[in-house]
């Protein structure tokens, strides 16, 4: 199975580079929504959004001061490399944080619930569940956090990749389906809990992790 690269790196010189050249060595680029193996953000901010989720390796300027890289560092990044990169060297650590992220291979469990990251499979008490790119997607971002009230804005931000304000009905529409087609095979059990006014988390307090 290949490993997905999700780039967020706007500089065009280098993300121009990165899209040539990482499918050649075995990479697959991840779109806006997707569940990467790996993100190659392309400022420290995005360290946050992926956390939990994915490694991150920060792409970020030569003038970065050691405070910078510190900083994130502390957000929680796995790795930050400076522009201009040598490519082959990029590769090298990004494999290298591919392989300290091992536990990625290990499932996400919360309740009754199992999502295998690897594999993209995800069971309720054991049963499979099909799920659509996007609700899998905002699953697995809700997963990063069990119990963490998902704002409507973060989400349309992180999966959809909108960065304006927005009163779509997107997310309340896919989170609809999602909700239908987990409670199919855990009737009771309300796995992706809606809070009134804010956005969603994967699990009400009732059901625990």
């Amino acid at each position: 199975m290949s490993t997905t690269v999700l780039l967020t790196e706007h500089e065009p010189a280098a993300r121009g580079l990165l899209e040539r050249q990482l499918p050649a060595d075995g990479f697959e680029l991840a779109g806006p929504g997707s569940a990467p193996d790996l993100v190659l953000a392309g400022d420290e901010a995005d360290v946050e959004r992926w956390r939990g989720q994915a490694p991150v390796i920060v792409l970020g300027p030569a003038e970065a001061d050691p405070y910078e890289r510190v900083r994130a560092f502390r957000r929680g990044c796995d790795d930050y490399v400076a522009r201009p990169f040598h490519y082959d060297e990029l590769v090298e650590r990004m494999r290298a944080v591919l392989r300290r992220a091992g536990s990625r291979s290990t499932p996400i469990v919360a309740g009754p619930l199992t999502i295998d990251r690897r594999a993209r499979v995800v069971t309720v008490e054991d049963r499979r569940v099909d799920l659509s790119q996007k609700e899998y997607a905002l699953l697995v971002r809700l997963a990063a956090e069990p119990e963490r009230v998902f704002t409507k804005e973060e989400l349309m931000r992180d999966i959809w990749d909108y960065r304006a304000h927005t009163r779509s009905r997107t997310v309340d529409a896919h989170a609809s389906r999602l909700r239908r087609k987990l409670r199919a095979h855990a009737p009771g059990v309300e796995l992706v809990d809606n809070v009134w006014g804010v956005g969603y988390r994967l699990l009400g307090p009732e059901v625990g992790v």
